[in-house]
């Protein structure tokens, strides 16, 4: 059975005056056991393969090794179900006309799944709203599974309006979950990542090789199947009078919660935190107090990690006033570097927004800045990846050059990996 445990780091004394508390929670699970064998219902699990024309024949076969792959990592017992996406979508596997658009994995559905796989080819544009809607309808067409992921590969740019592929986005929101990945240099990071965001999954570049690519695809569908918490929930009480500033999940990646916030009661507000295995995950938490006087104490939030209504775990953020200079003065050490690492996120986005459309001056400074903060909370997969965009002068000082000639393969690297995060060691 699953066990949950939070702990918080925050300085707790504040200023006279002082209104803002600012927390890192860290939540940790062991025990999760495996996807949808936890007695709480049945895990699902959809493949969706671009198959547009764009893909052409070398990268088809890669995404279909890679889909194949995926396929022999769900556990058996596992639903499951194969779709195809090019301007419209299609379900590839199981062949079924009416009811139930997914089957349990056993050694004969898999293979036949393969050969379904195998037999997909190339043609027509791309509607990831259409392939989004249809995987919802097929995790609804069983409604014992309640675990619901699904693996998303793309490699162009979507023919939907925004708002069309928003829309498709909204309806899927709070079904399931997505890992999106794109191959190749015509997708838009910024789309698939609103995508991933949205669905509580991960966005990344996939690797143009087919045993890499494979291997990409085994591993999102490994980490799938040790999810054996199929959904939980950040909840944050605050007292009467607070304004809660933002709920942010700052490690593994930066990923800010703090528009879904679902009403539970007039002071508290839950966050979706998606499947758990066992692993652990940080949130920032900032809150804002009246200020009180010198020498009184309030406690800010009480951060609760739920299932199904049952609180598993709590931290308490507090808030003391105090008017000695070393105890207010002092930055604790996880909140200045995750911190950091959110400014680190915005910042390689927004240059190579700038850069993009020509605007080198902010370019430069912003990714000078990335480069500078990457340096100081030791991201090292940040900083590899800056060094093929920009010449690096000074990395403290956060001077850097442009690169004239830059692949965009590595430009979309950098945008995919810009919210994943370091942590720093915590050993009190």
């Amino acid at each position: 059975m699953a066990q949950f445990s939070a702990t918080v780091y925050q300085n707790e004394f504040l200023p006279a005056g002082g209104t803002d508390v600012n927390a890192i929670v860290t939540v940790t699970c062991v025990g999760a056991g495996v996807a949808g064998q936890t007695g709480a219902g049945d895990a699902g699990e959809i493949i969706i393969i671009d198959t547009s024309g764009s893909m052409g024949d070398v990268r088809m076969e890669q995404a279909k090794q890679a889909a194949q792959a995926a396929l022999a990592e769900i556990v058996d017992g596992t639903y499951f179900a194969v779709v195809s996406g090019n301007g419209a979508a299609f379900l590839a596997y199981p062949h079924v006309r009416s009811g139930p658009g997914m089957v349990r994995m056993n050694p004969q559905t898999r293979q036949e799944a393969a050969r379904a796989i195998a037999m997909l080819t190339s043609g027509g544009g791309t509607a990831i709203g259409t392939w989004l809607d249809l995987a919802g309808k097929l995790f609804y067409s069983v409604p014992q599974v309640i675990q619901r992921h699904a693996i998303l590969l793309t490699d162009g740019e979507n023919n939907e309006s925004p708002a069309v592929l928003d829309a498709a986005i909204r309806r899927a929101t709070g079904v399931f979950q997505v890992d999106a990945r794109g191959v190749g240099t015509d997708w838009r990071v910024d789309e698939v990542r609103r995508i991933a965001t949205n669905l509580l999954g991960t966005v990344d570049i996939a690797p143009e090789n087919a045993a890499r690519m494979s291997e990409e695809f085994r591993s999102i569908m490994r980490s799938a199947m040790a999810r054996g918490v199929a959904e939980a929930e950040l909840r944050v009480w605050t007292p009467v009078g607070a304004q809660i500033l933002f709920v942010r999940q700052v490690s593994p990646t930066v990923e800010d919660l703090t528009s879904r916030r679902r009403p539970v009661n007039e002071l508290t507000g839950a966050y979706p935190t998606g499947a758990w295995a066992d692993e652990s995950r940080d949130y920032h938490v900032a809150v804002r107090l009246a200020a009180k006087a010198v020498g009184q104490e309030q406690l800010a939030a009480r951060v609760q990690l739920v299932i199904h209504d049952q609180v598993q775990t709590q931290a308490l953020v507090k808030a003391k006033w105090s008017d000695d200079h070393n105890l207010t003065a002092a930055i604790d050490e996880q909140v200045a570097h995750y911190t950091g690492q959110t400014e680190l996120a915005a910042a390689i986005q927004e240059g190579l927004k700038a850069k993009a459309l020509g605007d080198d001056a902010t370019a430069t400074a912003k990714l000078g800045r990335a480069v500078q903060l990457a340096q100081q909370t030791g991201n090292e997969e940040a900083t590899a990846k800056l060094r093929k965009v920009v010449e690096v002068e000074d990395a403290d000082a956060g001077t850097v050059r442009l690169k004239k000639a830059v692949d965009k393969a590595d430009e979309m690297a950098l945008d995919t990996a810009s919210t994943k995060t370091t942590r720093i060691r915590k050993d009190g």
